[in-house]
């Protein structure tokens, strides 16, 4: 909830010609959930809706607390059908102007700044091909034409995957139903490839390139530097935004969590007093070269937990 002020806070000061609705779907207790998920803090609550955000309840029927992820697949039920979409993250910075983004609602992408994350390679293992060939050939879409050709065989990036930081198309009902069925057909029913892999936390990501491909969607749907660039950051976790994303976006996020009405109920949030109101975020940035990073991400976690830095 304190990411998603973070979110509208740097919407509004940064895309003022945005004038499409912000909705903010928001889970609700029940049997799937061990701990009430709703926003737990009239403040927050508040100073969202302040924001232009609309606070909209939806109902967890098939994932919750075993799979909170799944709250991105159940939470596009509650958009309006037929209505052009833009999901993101809560931990998501938008540094530019929306509106200037050059979408084609009609062929669906996602984010493409992602790692080899899954499958993972296993010594018993039947191969990146026949893994993903699996999936394809289980919901009946042509697999060939999702590769890109012009990388190697047996490389990951040959294959469609996505970070599902963001993602887009013209009806959000259309993607829910399609997303939440193949969600659910792997989770409980998955080809014999992908018995050594695990689905947790991956399972999202596993589905959304299939959804993607079946609607026409494609890769290079958007041109590069924007989303995940210039317009905007998934960052993840304040300690690697200040210690890998640029000055640009480490000024946004200072700027757009300065004002009094917003620092107050940012305090409340321990990771947000300690990194952006005492310091301790640019003190982690000045451990690091960001000109020279270290090419994994491991490597960055590792220095800022030895350092004394992490925080989640």
């Amino acid at each position: 909830m304190y990411e998603a002020i973070v979110f509208a806070a740097s919407l509004r000061a940064k895309s003022p010609k945005f004038s499409g609705r912000l909705i903010l779907a928001e889970p609700q207790a029940g049997a799937l959930w061990r701990k009430d998920p709703t926003i737990n803090s009239p403040e927050v609550r508040t100073l969202l809706m302040n924001l232009g955000a609309e606070i909209i309840p939806f109902e967890n029927k098939h994932f919750g607390q075993a799979y909170p992820y799944g709250n991105k697949i159940e939470a596009l039920g509650i958009l309006p059908a037929g209505e052009p979409f833009v999901f993101f993250d809560t931990d998501t910075l938008i540094t530019g102007e929306l509106t200037d983004v050059p979408f084609d609602f009609n062929v669906p992408s996602a984010s493409t700044r992602v790692t080899g994350t899954w499958p993972k390679e296993d010594l018993y293992w039947p191969g990146y091909a026949a893994t993903w060939k699996s999936l394809y050939d289980k919901f009946g879409l042509d697999y060939d034409s999702s590769l890109d050709l012009n990388e190697p065989a047996e490389f990951w990036r040959r294959h469609l995957y996505f970070n599902a930081g963001f993602f887009y198309y013209k009806c959000p009902k259309i993607f829910g139903e399609r997303f939440l069925e193949y969600a659910l057909a792997i989770r409980d029913d998955r080809p014999d490839e992908l018995v050594l892999q695990e689905l947790d936390p991956w399972l999202d990501q596993v589905a959304l390139p299939l959804v993607i491909h079946s609607l026409g969607g494609k890769r290079d749907a958007l041109p590069n530097g924007f989303l995940d660039g210039k317009t905007s950051c998934h960052y993840r976790l304040l300690p690697l935004l200040y210690a890998r994303e640029s000055d640009h976006l480490v000024e946004t996020l200072e700027t757009v969590t300065a004002p009094n009405k917003i620092k107050k109920v940012l305090k409340e949030y321990e990771p947000m007093l300690r990194m952006i109101y005492q310091g301790r975020g640019q003190k982690a940035r000045a451990l690091f070269n960001q000109n020279d990073l270290p090419r994994r991400e491991q490597a960055i976690r590792n220095t800022l937990k030895r350092e004394g830095f992490w925080m989640r």
